[in-house]
Parts: structure tokens; sequence; C-alpha cells
């Protein structure tokens, strides 16, 4: 890359911590976050299991110390969260101080609120404030306002690679000289209508998630937010900042296959792939570990496997785990936590195990790391890939 783009904080509220540290403690130890539903009402409470966050909303609002009287939905709530974590991991005491941006990213945006008054509105015109709120970028405006910025602002919806792509353009606004420092990263809560709509596909498991399982059935959704703070090496430099990592490669591809499932040979994964290592300059055999897509669905795991194979070869892909069996499927804020993984598992020389794993797929020789393992890693290399082929990959270097 023609500049490097450091990270220099990061954030993080998921069902296994509500700081980036209780998230690396749950790492360490094995302890996931899948549960049966208590934070909304649905009918598939008791039957369905995801990654929730327990805290409601009123508890969110108490903890980020604003107004009890606002129309803020849970997607921006937690938005706030981990955005304030990441400046505030960053040192930053001027948040307007370099040109600064957020790129922030959801799939859920207000839906979760719009859904339980759709059908009252016109009988109670007090929540007609939440309307306002339903649209993805209301989210990013929050945040944005919530952190006191006065810089760009954007929003980016791809599905599950959403905030890969966030973390991706904010890199590119620093290395074109458009802005100096990006906030960037996703946002997403639960709702009915996710939760309704992936049971549709039927891809959502009646119990735990598998990754990269032969009997693996489908995945848990879960609620996440994640950002990172970037920053070109000119500001890095002039304010003798530490790096806590830097983002060395990004690519991003569609398959064109289909609307909800990745092509059988993988195309999309494997170009995503083939661009980040081009744009990082590194050689496959420098990736240290994969933080893989791994939705436990049959197909995701498969056409990423057989991916992963095209790129390093059929005896050389490097150690994987999929950390979603700890959090469950997030969706837009998925490569938002697990860029936060990545470094944390750069930062402690650790690979984070690919709970609940039995059985090798029979397709191909692939075996994720299933028991906490210490390493030197150097390089991670994480995939997400969502909805419509859109499919993004990133690597994290220490230096």
């Amino acid at each position: 890359m023609s500049q490097k783009i450091a990270i220099t904080g990061m954030g993080i509220i998921s069902s296994i911590g509500t700081n980036v540290e209780e998230n690396f403690i749950s790492l360490r130890s094995g302890k996931h976050g899948i549960s049966d539903i208590q934070m909304f009402e649905t009918r598939h409470a008791g039957t369905i299991k995801t990654g929730e966050i327990k805290l409601t909303n009123g508890e969110l609002v108490k903890r980020l110390q604003i107004n009890e009287d606002n129309n803020l939905t849970r997607t921006s709530l937690l938005g706030m969260i981990a955005a304030k974590e990441a400046v505030e991991n960053a040192g930053i005491s001027d948040i307007n101080g370099y040109r600064t941006g957020l790129i922030s990213s959801t799939s859920v945006g207000g839906m979760d609120i719009t859904e339980k008054y759709f059908y009252s509105y016109e009988n109670f015109p007090e929540k007609q404030k939440y309307i306002d709120a339903h649209d993805a970028g209301n989210s990013s405006l929050e945040i944005a306002d919530y952190l006191g910025l006065k810089g760009m602002v954007s929003t980016i919806s791809t599905a599950c690679s959403s905030a890969a792509n966030a973390i991706m353009m904010g890199a590119k606004l620093i290395r074109s000289g458009v802005l100096d420092r990006v906030i960037v990263g996703g946002a997403d809560s639960l709702s009915k209508f996710t939760l309704n709509g992936f049971n549709t596909l039927m891809i959502l498991t009646d119990s735990y998630n598998t990754p990269f399982d032969n009997d693996r059935k489908g995945l848990n959704l879960g609620e996440a937010a994640a950002y990172l703070v970037l920053e070109s090496e000119e500001a890095v430099k002039k304010e003798n900042k530490q790096v806590l990592a830097y983002l060395s490669g990004y690519g991003n591809a569609n398959d064109a296959h289909h609307q909800t499932a990745s092509s059988e040979n993988g195309q999309g994964a494997f170009l995503a792939m083939q661009k980040a290592l081009k744009i990082s300059g590194l050689a496959k055999e420098q990736i240290d570990y994969i933080n893989v897509h791994g939705t436990a669905t049959p197909n995701n795991d498969l056409s990423e496997g057989i991916a992963m194979i095209r790129i390093f070869g059929e005896n050389q892909v490097p150690e994987f785990s999929s950390t979603k069996a700890f959090t469950g499927h997030t969706l837009a804020a998925a490569a938002g936590i697990e860029a936060v993984f990545s470094i944390l598992s750069m930062q402690h020389n650790l690979i984070f195990p690919n709970l609940n794993f039995k059985t090798k797929m029979e397709e191909f020789d692939l075996t994720p790391v299933t028991e906490l393992k210490e390493k030197i890693i150097n390089h991670v290399l994480s995939n997400s890939f969502g909805f419509g082929g859109n499919c993004s990959t990133l690597i994290f270097s220490k230096s």
C-alpha cells in the first residue's frame, strides 16, 4: 500500500461482553453468548437461540448518560457505546482536531422499534418520532452527533459484509487524502423482522451453531456493534500515537451468483481474498490465521472452504476458526467485531477456538482450530460475505 493505515482505537459491545476487555476474556475462556431470547417478544422465544446483549434499551440509555426523552433505536444505542469506546481507546480528546469522518454500517437500522409500533402509530402519536429513526442512515447520524463529530458521515448497507466495506471505505478516504482519521464499523440489533426472515430462508439452527462441521444446521443470529479508529501515518507521527495494528490489505468482489447463496466454487470469496493479498503485498504464506466468515450454514462454509483451498492450496490453508459460535451472526456488525477479534488475536498471539466443532466436512480436508492456541501471529485475514454475493476480505498486520 502507498500509505499505511494505522488502527489506533477499537470499541465493541456484543453478547460476550460490553467492551473490548470483556470480549477478550470470553474469547480466551471459551465463554459463548448464545442463549434463549429474552429481550424482545417473539413466538420463537424458547425455540430459537440468539446472541443477545442482556441489557434493555433503558439500561443502554443510562450507560450512555443521555436524555431519556429520545427517539434512539437499539442499533443506534449499541453503536454509540462501541464508537465511544473506540474514540476513547484512541486517546482522542478533540474529535474535530483533524479531518475526521464516520463510516458506519447497518442492516437492521431502526426496525427493532418501528416494527413494534407499525400497526399503532395512528393511535399513539407520541411514538411517531421513531418513524424518522427507521432508516439506516439515522443511526450513523445519531452516533456522529453523540461523539460531537462535525465531519463527513456516511452509511453502508451491504448485508453481512457491511462493516468490512465501511473499513475499506475509510481506508480509501485516508489514502486519497480526503480525511486524516475515520471511525469505521457497524451496528445491528436483533429484530423480529430479521429473525423471521432468516427462519423463512431455513438457515437458522434450532441449537448452537457449529461452523465448518459436517453436521452443521445453520446460524444463530446475534446483535453487536464494533468500531475501529483508522488514522493516517502523518497523524499518528504528529501525535506520537500508539498503534494497535495496521490495515494492510482489503478486497471486495461479487460472485453474482444468487440473492442469498454463495457460488459453488466460492468465486466472490476467492476474488476478495486475492485482491486483499495483492494490496497488502504479502505472500499467501505470510498469513498466520484466518478469521473465517463461518456462518455454519451448509452453503457458506462449503463455498468459503473451497475458496480458501483455491487461494492457499489443498494442504496449505492457514489455521482458521469462526468466532460466530461465540457471538452469533451479527449481520452488518460482523466484520467490525471480527476486526476487533483479529486485532486481539495479534496482540495476545492467540487463535480463538471454533466452538462446537465435532466432525470434519466430507467435501474437503479442512479442520478449524478447536482449542485456544498460542501462536505468534503477525498477519490475520478476516472474511465477511453478504447476501447478494457481496464478498469482502480484510488483512490486519502488526507492522
